[in-house]
């Protein structure tokens, strides 16, 4: 790896070694345009460049090349449309990473004003949060959350820092590592596989629904689910603020559990999946613990991790293994399926849209970035400007005028309801109404 994605290297939070870095990938930006529609990042940035005679960007000012780093939310679109990215180019391009290390630097050289650095804490401390409002203090905490532009939501605004307009999952009376533990599991035919389910912060503590429906699809298949006891958020916000030691820290535990999960059931003789549910998260999982650990365990974890739809579909298209496609549930004339960018950017390929097909629904895929990516959107400073990113997915979604809006990403269906007032459900919970199994909702 070179300096710019290596954050083991001694002069990753070097400012010098960063800005000459920045220039370079910057000029390389200028002289291509491609991702001139993907965030406001890149017109922020040609703006700047274009405003001098010569077009170079170390005229820049300081300034002005942080406004793109704050500007940028990491959906990693312009990677995956990139053509100098390395290992294809001798440029070695990587723009999500070098924002990454610029955010990292801004956190480690204290640049941050104090209202950053608590709406920093407010996001990344999401199981401390969801430790605290969901269970029994669920209707209360709620009362907050599902008001947005409430007077709570905007006292909630000025201390934290989130926007009171912007719809939150509320919390779940039971977390759904309890749910789990309490159910029975029903298999259905002969065993076709075994996974482990990493949650994700949002489905243990808020929308528990998905990890529900993914243990009712799964075992309607064959599969048998377990939970690891002890995973955690894993750990996406903190990264996308440029805090590397606590992502870190949440990283080295997850991986520490999950490592030894997949070795117990090797020692048992079974090929152990992990299979995740949010897409951000599972992009984490397969590649930056990778990145930030630089370890054989979190190797180990990355190469048996997939996306839950992505699993599905596999063992659906593998020899000798195959789904239910007997659908007697509700299954929705039409489905515009919302594409998220984390997911896209595995290069796994639809694989939600390919399972929501077998029901027979017609579907729709609307490939357009909600404007949230993590928990960019979610701060007051960007909310304004995530919406403008959204104009487009709302259009689409419109246009097709769908019977049902499905999309993987819980956080991004919260920006489907606020700019088009229409509820999305997980795909998983499209394909479990279609096999008749009722939802189990756990609204306080």
């Amino acid at each position: 790896m070179t300096t710019t994605y290596d954050p083991f290297h001694p002069r990753y939070l070097d400012g010098a070694d960063l800005r000459q870095e920045m220039d370079r990938v910057f000029d390389l930006c200028h002289g291509c345009r491609l991702c001139f529609k993907f965030c406001p990042s890149f017109p922020t940035m040609f703006a700047a460049i274009d405003q001098h005679d010569d077009q170079d960007s170390k005229r820049m000012t300081e300034g002005e090349v942080f406004q793109v780093v704050d500007e940028c939310f990491n959906c990693k679109l312009c990677y995956v449309n990139c053509p100098y990215i390395p290992g294809q180019s001798e440029w070695e391009l990587d723009f999500p990473r070098l924002m990454l290390r610029a955010k990292a630097f801004q956190q480690a050289d204290g640049r941050k004003s104090l209202r950053e650095r608590v709406t920093d804490k407010a996001l990344s401390k999401t199981d401390l949060l969801g430790q605290l409002n969901s269970g029994i203090a669920a209707p209360l905490a709620n009362k907050a959350v599902d008001h947005p532009g409430g007077g709570l939501r905007k006292a909630m605004a000025k201390v934290v820092g989130i926007h009171e307009d912007r719809i939150l999952p509320p919390y779940a009376r039971t977390r759904f590592s309890t749910w789990f533990k309490r159910h029975t599991p029903r298999l259905t035919g002969k065993r076709q596989g075994k996974v482990a389910v990493f949650p994700t912060c949002l489905v243990e503590y808020q929308d528990t629904q998905v990890g529900k429906d993914l243990v009712g699809v799964y075992e309607r298949n064959g599969i048998e689910c377990s939970l690891p006891d002890g995973v955690r958020c894993c750990g996406a916000p903190a990264l996308h603020q440029g805090d590397i030691e606590q992502f870190r820290k949440e990283a080295t535990r997850n991986v520490t559990i999950l490592a030894d999960h997949i070795r117990a059931a090797a020692d048992r003789g079974d090929d152990t999946t992990i299979v995740v549910p949010q897409p951000t998260c599972g992009y984490v999982l397969k590649h930056d613990y990778v990145d930030y650990l630089a370890s054989d365990d979190a190797q180990l974890v990355a190469d048996h991790t997939q996306d839950a739809a992505e699993y599905l579909v596999k063992l659906h298209k593998a020899e000798g293994t195959s789904l239910d496609t007997d659908f007697t549930g509700d299954v929705p004339a039409s489905i515009v399926y919302h594409a998220p960018c984390h997911l896209r950017a595995q290069n796994i390929g639809l694989r939600s849209r390919d399972l929501m097909k077998l029901t027979g629904a017609k579907i729709s895929v609307v490939a357009e970035c909600s404007g949230i990516d993590g928990t960019w959107g979610l701060r007051s400073d960007n909310f304004e400007m995530s919406r403008g990113v959204a104009k487009k997915m709302a259009k689409a979604i419109e246009k097709a005028d769908a019977e049902t809006v499905a999309g993987d990403c819980s956080l991004a269906n919260g920006g489907i309801l606020l700019e088009t007032g229409k509820t999305a459900q997980h795909p998983l919970s499209v394909v479990a109404r279609a096999y008749g199994i009722p939802a189990d909702p756990d609204r306080p």
